[in-house]
Parts: C-alpha cells; structure tokens; sequence
C-alpha cells in the first residue's frame, strides 16, 4: 500500500500531463495528500483561494485521476492547512483571510474587478464598489448598489469580498434571506449575543438583496441596529437591490435614510458595446474561437441581461458541439431560431407601440405624450410610458427618453421610480398598468390591429 501522500504524488504527475504549466505551478505545487480512508481522499491546500479553484473547475479531473490509480470510487475533500473549513457561513476571520471560509452562498472565483466588463451601464457602481474595497469605511458609505436582474451586482459584491481577502480584511457576505433566517434562529435558540458578535465584528459587511427584510419588522429592527454598530465604528457596509432604497415599499424611514448616507449607484442593461465586450470576455475564458459576428448576433439578440448573454453563447457552443461544427453565423441562427422568433415578437413591442397603447388608456395622443403637456393626467401617462418602455423593452434611461420627445435621463429615472412604488402600493393604478401590459401583448399576438 501506497501512502497517502505517495498516492497523491502519483496523481499530481497524471494531472501534470493535463494541465499547462503555469496553471499547474499556481494550484497544483503546493498541495498534499491528508488522508485516505474509505472512499474519501482528503487533500490539503494553501490557502481558501485554491480551495474554491479545486471545487469550481478541478474536482472532476482530481477525482478521475485518483479513481484510475486506485480501482476504486473515490470523492475528495480540500483542506486548507490541514484544518476544516468551519468558520460562521460567508465569514473570513481577520487575521486568517485565506485559511477560513465557508458559505452557502459558494464563492466564485471568476467573480473579480478584473473579470467585470465595465461600460456606460456599470462604470459609477464598479468604480464606487472598487473604492469601498480598497478603502473601507471612507467615500463610500454605505455603498448602495440597484439594478435588475443578472446585471453584475452579486459580482461586484463577490469582487469587494475577494479583494478584502487579499488586504486580510475580515469580511462577512450574506443575502437578506440569510440575515433574516439567522436572526429568526438567534431569537428561537436564544443566541442573540452570538448573531451580534457575527454581524458587527467584520471590517466589511456585504448584503445581497438588502429589499428581503422588507415588512419584517423585527429583523429590519435588528438590521437597524447592526447598521448603526457599524457604520459609527468606520466600517464599511455594501448593499444590493432590485430598486432604490426610496422604492422599497414599506422600508422604514430610518432604514431608508440610512441607506441613502454614503453612494447610490445603479446598474442599468449594458448597451451593445458592453454587451460584445462581455460576450468577447466570456468567449476567451471558455477557449472558444467565435468569429465576431456570431458574438454581434448573440449580442443583438439578448438585451435584458448578462446571464442572458451568457445562456444564448452556451447554447450556440453548445449547438456547435453537438454537431462537431465550428460556430458559424448559420450555425448561430439555427441554434437561436426559437429565442430569435420570441425576441422578433419582442422587438415589435417598440417604444411606439408602448407610448401608443397607454396614450389611448388615458384618452390622450402620442404626440401628447411625447410632446411638453404638463396637466396631471398626462404627466402621469407620460410616467407610465416610461415605466413601460424601461420594462418590457429592457431600453436604456437615455434612449426611453428619447422615445418620449427627448427627456433627460435623471427624468426618466424619477418617474420608473415613482411609478415602481405606485404600483406596488397602489391597486387601482396597479390594475390599470396590468390592463395597458394585456393590450400591449394582444395586439403583439395580432389579436388587436389598428
């Protein structure tokens, strides 16, 4: 019988022969074999760095290596320094950055500064983000982070944590689900002390989706008050949302107010530009050589988001594979035809239709809605269209403006806000918004023809 660490030596030279050299030197050199017992291989590590590489991209690779030496099912674990991975889920101890860490809410490695596309779209919250990780509890604080869906906000939070690490910065990373349920477990298990020591010990507290504590009054109380432990002992605070604090329904004024202290920073849809240069970074780190215009055509097609942009070049690779062809733009078009027909559908409900459909829901023009009318009616109509163009045609503040007779940006902003909070809270316009969307998709089906 080998021992463990002969066995692993063994592995290490099978994967030397595929990997390059400089990936192996980075994350193979400075490992060793723990332990082997049962059908567990236990492996030590450097640092949490290596650890997550190993789990994200190598577990599969470590573990057929070591099934092919030994004739036996294998699964492997990552120790760093020989020593569990057991700290409190999301936190990194000051003073042992890279040796403790482990969450629910897995940390990726591709999520760095480094790694973020930056546009007209992204630049004020990852120059901002960038600054409160290199300089916690200063410019920035709170830094207050909003946008849709699958815009880059997670990654930016992920990027201030994994920069932290490397200032051995103690940091903390939750969701505002996970607050909440801890909170709510503190309480019940009589640990209240212990859920304070946790959240206001960190130099750097990270929130994702900060809007969850919403109408929770006992965990919005709590937050209150780990927010004020915080931010008066100078450490930084970052939170993420899906809207402004100020178009949080229901957020208490003093939680409101407190968010809106340091920077708000949005995350809008990446425009074209932005959207190639993604698609060109995401096409580099897979290996995949794409001529540029089937990158232009995933681009056109996918205008929401960046997962979005993500999904339409994975199934085009993906289409390619399964083919054994390169990803030509045939090839593109054929692997997008259904998502091409539904964005066709999509593309019609141009700023037009839109403007055309809530005009006539208010009894009024197009041209009144685009045009300086001031009365109440049609200023709320004008909102409304707004609101409607930004959300269901995912367009950009300056060119919803323009579709509505050349309103500035910061315009626009003020009414999708206003009209976000009135629709949540307000039924009957609730209702009427609901019924401009259902006219809008009819004559989209064809069923209403003007």
């Amino acid at each position: 019988m080998r021992s463990t660490q002969e066995l692993w030596e063994a592995a290490l030279g099978e994967i030397q022969l595929q990997v390059n050299k400089p990936n192996f030197r980075t994350w193979f050199q400075e490992t060793k074999g723990i332990s082997y017992q049962g059908d567990q291989f236990v492996i030590g590590v450097p640092n949490i760095f290596v650890a997550e590489y190993f789990e994200t991209n190598q577990r599969s690779l470590i573990e057929k290596t070591l099934v092919g030496l030994t004739n036996c099912n294998i699964t492997v674990r990552f120790l760093v320094n020989s020593a569990q991975l057991d700290s409190p889920a999301g936190y990194t101890r000051r003073g042992t950055a890279a040796n403790n860490i482990t969450s629910p809410t897995r940390f990726n490695l591709k999520y760095t500064f480094d790694s973020f596309i930056v546009g007209s779209s992204n630049r004020l919250a990852h120059n901002a983000a960038l600054g409160a990780a290199q300089n916690p509890g200063q410019d920035y604080n709170p830094l207050f982070i909003y946008g849709g869906v699958g815009l880059g906000k997670t990654h930016l939070l992920q990027a201030i944590r994994y920069f932290a690490q490397t200032q051995n910065q103690a940091v903390l990373y939750v969701s505002g689900e996970q607050f909440t349920n801890e909170f709510i477990n503190a309480i019940r298990e009589q640990k209240t002390d212990e859920f304070r020591r946790k959240y206001r010990d960190p130099d750097i507290l990270l929130v994702d989706d900060i809007h969850f504590i919403n109408g929770k009054k006992s965990t919005a109380e709590s937050f209150f008050h780990t927010f004020n432990a915080l931010h008066n002992s100078g450490r930084q605070i970052v939170l993420t949302s899906d809207r402004p604090p100020k178009s949080i329904p229901g957020l208490e004024e003093k939680l409101r107010s407190r968010f809106e202290w340091g920077l708000t920073a949005t995350i809008e849809p990446p425009n074209l530009d932005t959207r190639l240069a993604i698609l060109q970074a995401k096409a580099k780190q897979t290996g995949a050589d794409i001529i540029p215009e089937v990158l232009t055509l995933i681009a056109q097609q996918a205008r929401g988001n960046i997962r979005e942009l993500e999904g339409n070049l994975n199934r085009v690779l993906a289409y390619a594979k399964l083919l054994g062809a390169k990803p030509t733009l045939e090839l593109a078009c054929h692997a997008l035809k259904d998502i091409s027909s539904k964005a066709t559908e999509d593309n019609h409900s141009t700023p037009t239709l839109i403007i055309t459909a809530v005009a006539e829901s208010f009894q009024r023009t197009s041209q009144d809605l685009t045009s300086r009318r001031r009365d109440k009616e049609t200023a709320l109509a004008r909102q409304i269209a707004m609101y409607l163009v930004r959300r269901q045609n995912g367009c950009s503040l300056a060119e919803v403006g323009l579709a509505l007779g050349g309103r500035n940006p910061s315009t626009v902003s003020h009414a999708c806000q206003k009209i976000d909070c009135y629709v949540k809270n307000s039924p009957l316009l609730n209702r009427k918004v609901k019924q401009i969307q259902k006219t809008i998709n009819l004559k989209l089906k064809g069923k209403v023809f003007q």
